[in-house]
């Protein structure tokens, strides 16, 4: 088990800002095969990308219904949460993009926000209000299930089910690397506004349910957006000014300051052991000293 942040990063590790023009910069992926991340820009309506081989930013796509959580599945295709279509989404190898699920019990999703895909292929998200809440975000819309779920979504039967139902507004999410825990943070207005943090909860996870879910730490300044998992179980998380570390047990192992309100971040690089992190207009890099968890 990690005892120290020097651990797992270096005293002398600088973030490194490798640029954006970002409103709100969130759901970074890096791409293994053209080294190069992708990110949304939620407010800009575009898809912007970082290149690895030239060092620039550029735009990837526009006009993008908001899009916002990405994740890749074992097959190397892009799974996308988007908040203008309230859909999950796939975009294939070849560049074709269908909508996957965007309905629940015969409505509308709110707007699916971040993604992660279990070893079994079936694809987990989160269903906060945020694209028919905020104009900038998305289209105004109502709640039509009445509620904010997280879902696991089977692309091989179609089949859409609610495993946490017991949360204000889920927002990001991470498996354990034994996939025996889902991590889910709650993003609501009150812990916004909270001093003591917004919440990341733990649930246990069996034939593809949740249960038992508890508080599994408290983020502050700010709240836990977006994070994702090391290969010792480490809760690498976003909060308002900087990356925090959590071990399995929820003891806090320190922070890494980002000049800007952080919002995600994801792992990559050759060896995947570089995070990558959203921070409000822009991409930064942090050199980590431990192999990260490998996208599925």
């Amino acid at each position: 088990m990690t005892t120290s942040i020097s651990e797992l990063v270096d005293p002398d590790a600088v973030v490194e800002r490798l640029g954006g023009d970002a409103i709100w910069g969130e759901g970074p992926l890096w791409l293994p095969i053209e080294e190069a991340v992708i990110w949304s820009d939620i407010p800009g309506n575009r898809i912007l990308r970082w290149d690895s081989a030239t060092g620039e930013v550029g735009t990837e796509r526009t006009a993008v219904e908001f899009t916002n959580g990405r994740t890749a599945d074992r097959q190397g295709r892009v799974v996308t949460c988007s908040h203008g279509r309230r859909a999950v989404e796939r975009t294939d190898l070849d560049g074709t993009t269908t909508v996957l699920v965007d309905h629940f019990d015969g409505v509308r999703l709110n707007s699916p926000n971040d993604v992660v895909v279990a070893s079994d292929d079936t694809i987990w998200f989160t269903d906060p209000p945020y694209g028919i809440t905020l104009p900038a975000e998305g289209h105004p819309g109502e709640l039509e299930y009445g509620r904010c779920n997280v879902f696991r979504f089977d692309p091989a039967s179609g089949e859409l089910d609610p495993v946490i139902t017991d949360m204000e507004e889920p927002n990001g999410l991470a498996f354990s690397p034994d996939e025996r825990l889902l991590y889910v943070s709650d993003t609501a207005f009150p812990l916004r506004m909270d001093s003591l943090g917004g919440r990341i909860r733990v649930y246990d996870v069996v034939d593809g349910r949740c249960s038992n879910g508890r508080l599994f730490a408290r983020v502050a300044p700010g709240v836990s957006d977006g994070f994702r998992v090391d290969v010792f179980g480490n809760v690498w998380t976003s909060s308002r000014d900087s990356v925090q570390i959590y071990a399995p047990d929820g003891r806090r192992l320190g922070r890494i300051a980002v000049p800007e309100k952080v919002s995600n971040l994801c792992f990559g690089g050759p060896d995947l052991d570089t995070v990558f992190i959203t921070a409000s207009t822009s991409l930064y890099r942090l050199r980590a000293r431990v192999r990260l968890l490998p996208l599925p």
